[in-house]
Parts: C-alpha cells; structure tokens; sequence
C-alpha cells in the first residue's frame, strides 16, 4: 500500500512560535490599545492640531538619538575604522539615517525633524519650547547624554516619554534600544500616521497642512514597506547571534518593546486629555 495510503495515524507536531512572534503576541494588546486610541478623532479644529503637533514633535526629535545610538552601535563611527558584526544591520540603519536625516523634498536635503518644524511653522504651531531644546543641546556627545534633562518647559507627557526613551538608550542594552525602535516606532508608526492622515482628510479649516501630511504619508510608505520587515531582521540579528536564540536578549526587547508602546499610549493618553478639556 502507498505510504500516503497508510492507515497509521502520524503525529503532526504543532509549529512553535518564533521567539519574535512570541514578542509580538504578548505586545499585541498594547498595540491595539494604540490603534484604537480615541486621540485620532479627537483632533477636530485647528487648535486641536497644533496642540497635538506642539507635544508630538518632542517624539519627533528623540527619535533621532534613538536611531543614532544604534548606528553607534551597529557600525563603526570612530577612528581607526574595523568593520562590525551586523552587516544586514549596519547597513539598515545606515540607510534609515540617510532618510531621515537628510530626506528630499523635492530637491532639497532635509531632515524629517526639520521638516516637522516647518510644517509647525506653516500651522502657525508654537516652536518655542522644541527650539529650546535644540538650543540647550548640542552635539557634545557621550557626556552630554548623561547630562541630559528634559526641559521643565516642554508638556508634562512629552517630559515622560522622553524620559523612557533616554533611559533605555542609556541602559546600553543593545537588544533593548533595537526593541524600542522597532516596537515603539517603525512598526507601531504606519498605523498610527494612517489614521492622522485620515483624520486630516476632514480638515477643511484654514491653514496649511501640506508638508504635515506630506510628513505622515512619507512615514507611512517607508515604515510600512521597508523599514518595518527590515527592523524586524535586526531583532533576529541581535537577539538569536549566529542564528541561536538567546533567552537573556530576547527578554531585554521584550520588556523594551512593552515599555516603548506604554510610553507612547502615556504620550497619547495626555495630548487627549489637554484635547478634551
């Protein structure tokens, strides 16, 4: 009789989880909990806006440090130069920096922060206390990462999330800052700026939301399509070294990731709350 003929039962294993969809399950409520956030209809009239844009763009700017202590870490920044151990990775952010850095809008070189404030500018949104914090921080390295605090001045909520963001940079767990990169912001981004840019789609107010929109939908396309899947090779390069799991690493991203997504519901939970007053 054919094998396929057999009466002999077989067992079917059952497929067990990768360790990042393992990740990914146990981070998926906060997930929804962000998608489903009521912040998104909330933002009805302009004033609604620029207070939005006002506390968001804090998230906009530490982003950068985010993305530039894993470009520290993942390629080689110093002199002399030796090659690193990630070469799927080094090039990944290398090629993030590039874009975000020094994007193009049109054909000019621009970073997304810099686009952000120009958009805040042309919503005739309050810049003060982001320029500040430019002002107060400049690029004097190591040093100034532990000195940094975060400005009294800035939205209660704002001062929080950056407060999460600067300590898993300075915990210097590589796994961790990867997680809370790409939990917190390239695959947590699309669905949020989906729905922004929908809401904006109701907005017939005056003021110009050109480069606001531009801003999302940019996010939208590179997060989505590339960066995402890309971030999530980097959890694997980082977490499972020469392709074996490591329990001890995938634990650090995953109490990073989960601490990323709450920070940034805390963030949402306070621009709501100041929206509903």
């Amino acid at each position: 009789m054919h094998p396929l003929l057999s009466d002999t039962k077989r067992v079917i294993e059952p497929e067990i989880a990768s360790p990042i969809q393992t990740l990914q399950s146990h981070i998926e409520p906060l997930r929804a909990r962000l998608a489903a956030h009521p912040i998104y209809r909330s933002i009805r009239t302009p004033d609604h806006l620029r207070l939005f844009m006002q506390t968001h763009v804090f998230a906009v700017w530490d982003f950068m440090s985010l993305l530039k202590s894993l470009q520290t870490r993942l390629t080689c920044t110093s002199v002399p130069w030796t090659p690193t151990a990630f070469p799927h990775s080094r090039r990944f952010i290398n090629e993030i920096v590039l874009g975000e850095e020094s994007d193009l809008y049109g054909d000019r070189p621009i970073s997304h922060f810099e686009f952000y404030l120009e958009a805040m500018d042309d919503f005739h949104a309050d810049t003060r206390p982001i320029r500040a914090l430019l002002a107060s921080s400049a690029c004097s390295g190591q040093a100034s990462l532990h000195a940094f605090r975060t400005p009294t001045d800035a939205p209660a909520e704002a001062r929080a999330f950056l407060d999460t963001t600067f300590n898993v940079i300075r915990s210097g767990s590589l796994p961790a800052i990867a997680a809370a990169f790409t939990f917190g912001r390239e695959d947590a981004i699309p669905t949020i700026f989906r729905s922004l840019v929908e809401q904006m789609s109701r907005h017939t107010e005056s003021g110009n939301l050109n480069k606001f929109v531009w801003y999302l939908e940019r996010h939208i396309e590179v997060d989505g399509d590339e960066h995402g899947p890309l971030s999530l090779r980097m959890m694997d390069d980082l977490c499972s070294p020469g392709g074996t799991p490591s329990e001890h690493l995938w634990q650090q991203a995953t109490i990073a990731a989960e601490a990323a997504l709450a920070a940034r519901l805390a963030l949402w939970d306070g621009i709501y709350a100041r929206l509903s007053q």
